[in-house]
C-alpha cells in the first residue's frame, strides 16, 4: 500500500494519478472527504481505501504492516487564515504524529513543506538546513510549515528515510476547488475567458517594473515526478526545494496564458492592496542543486509548455488529471 494524505486535494490527487500510471494501484487515500467539489479530483483513479483524516492514525496502527510508503501532502494551505490554532492542529501537530508513527513502524516518509517558509527571502532561497531556524515566514501558514521543519531537524529519532519538500508556486490541473488559493494561471484563464483582459498587480518596488515581479512556477506533473523519484530513492534524507530553479515574471505567465487561449494579450495593472503590499514578494527562485546532487535528472517543464498543457488539455474543457 502507498498512503497519500491530502488525497482529494490538488497535489495529492495528481500524485495518485502518477502512482496509478506507474501501476501502483493499492493506494490509500487520506483526507476530509466532505467537500464534493474536491472529491471530483479522485474520479477515474484507482484507490483501494478511503480513510478520513481523523481516523488515519488508528488505521495506520492497525495496517502498518501492509504500508510501503507514506506521502503526507495534506495540510491547511490558506495563506489568508490567521488563526494559529488551526495551523498548529492540522499542520504542525498532525505532521508530528505522522512522523512519529513512521518511526514506530519503520515507514519512509515524504511530507509537504513550502517555499512560504522563506518569507521575503532575506536569507535567500537555499535549502540549507542551517538557515531554517532563522527564516521569517510572512503568515501563520508559512510559520506552521517552518515550525515543523525546525522540529524535524531537531529530532534524534527520524524515519529511516524522510524528505520535506518546499513546494514553490505549483500550478496545474485539479485545483478547481481551491477558489482564491488557486494558481495565478487558473485565475488568469478565468478572468481572460470572462473579460478578454487580465489585471496584474502594479509594482510598488522601484527595482521591478510593473508585471515583472518574479516567481518560480512549477508544473504539478513535475512535482509528482520528484515524489515518485524519492519513493524509489529512499536515501539522502533531508529538506529539499521543489521549484524549477528558473524564476519567471507574471507577464511571462499571463502572455503564455493568452497564447494558449489563442488570444492577443490585453493586460491592465492595478494597485497591490495595501493590506498585503508590505508583505508582497517580488522575487522567489528555488536553488535546485541539492535535489539534482542526489540523482534527480529529469528536466523541468518550461512555463510555456506547462501553461499550454494546462490550458488546452484541462482548463478549456474543465477536465481532471
Amino acid at each position: 500500500m502507498i498512503v497519500v494524505t491530502g488525497a482529494a486535494g490538488f497535489i495529492g490527487s495528481c500524485l495518485i494519478q502518477k502512482l496509478n500510471k506507474e501501476f501502483f494501484l493499492d493506494v490509500v487515500a487520506i483526507d476530509d472527504f466532505s467537500n464534493e467539489e474536491k472529491n471530483k479530483n479522485l474520479q477515474d483513479k484507482t484507490i483501494s481505501q478511503r480513510v478520513d483524516r481523523s481516523n488515519f492514525f488508528n488505521w495506520l496502527r492497525e495496517n502498518h504492516r501492509l504500508v510501503q510508503f507514506v506521502f503526507h501532502i495534506g495540510a491547511r494551505t490558506d495563506t489568508t487564515e490567521f488563526d494559529k490554532q488551526i495551523f498548529d492542529k492540522l499542520n504542525l501537530n498532525y505532521t508530528k504524529e505522522v512522523w512519529n508513527l513512521c518511526i514506530e513502524f519503520g515507514l519512509p516518509l515524504v511530507y509537504a513543506s513550502s517555499a512560504a517558509t522563506y518569507g521575503m527571502g532575506e536569507l535567500g532561497f537555499e535549502d540549507n538546513h542551517k538557515i531554517i531556524p532563522n527564516l521569517k515566514p510572512l503568515n501563520p501558514y508559512g510559520e506552521s510549515k517552518n515550525d515543523f521543519d525546525i522540529w524535524a531537524l531537531e529530532q534524534k529519532k527520524q524515519p529511516y528515510f524522510w524528505a520535506g519538500l518546499k513546494f514553490f508556486n505549483v500550478y496545474g490541473p485539479n485545483e478547481y476547488h481551491k477558489a482564491r488559493m488557486a494558481s495565478v494561471i487558473f485565475h488568469a484563464f478565468n478572468q481572460i475567458k470572462k473579460t478578454g483582459k487580465m489585471k496584474l498587480f502594479r509594482s510598488h518596488n522601484p527595482n521591478y517594473k510593473d508585471g515583472e515581479q518574479i516567481r518560480d512556477f512549477i508544473y504539478v506533473k513535475d512535482v509528482t515526478e520528484v515524489c515518485f523519484f524519492l519513493m524509489n530513492h529512499r536515501k539522502d534524507s533531508g529538506i529539499y526545494n521543489l521549484g524549477t530553479g528558473k524564476a519567471r515574471t507574471f507577464l511571462d505567465l499571463v502572455r503564455a496564458t493568452f497564447k494558449a487561449m489563442g488570444l492577443e494579450p490585453e493586460i491592465k495593472f492595478i494597485d497591490t492592496p495595501e493590506d498585503i503590499r508590505n508583505k508582497y514578494q517580488y522575487f522567489t527562485e528555488a536553488t535546485m542543486e541539492k535535489l539534482i546532487s542526489i540523482g534527480y535528472s529529469k528536466p523541468f517543464t518550461s512555463l510555456e509548455e506547462g501553461v499550454e498543457d494546462y490550458v488546452k488539455n484541462y482548463l478549456t474543457s474543465h477536465t481532471y488529471y
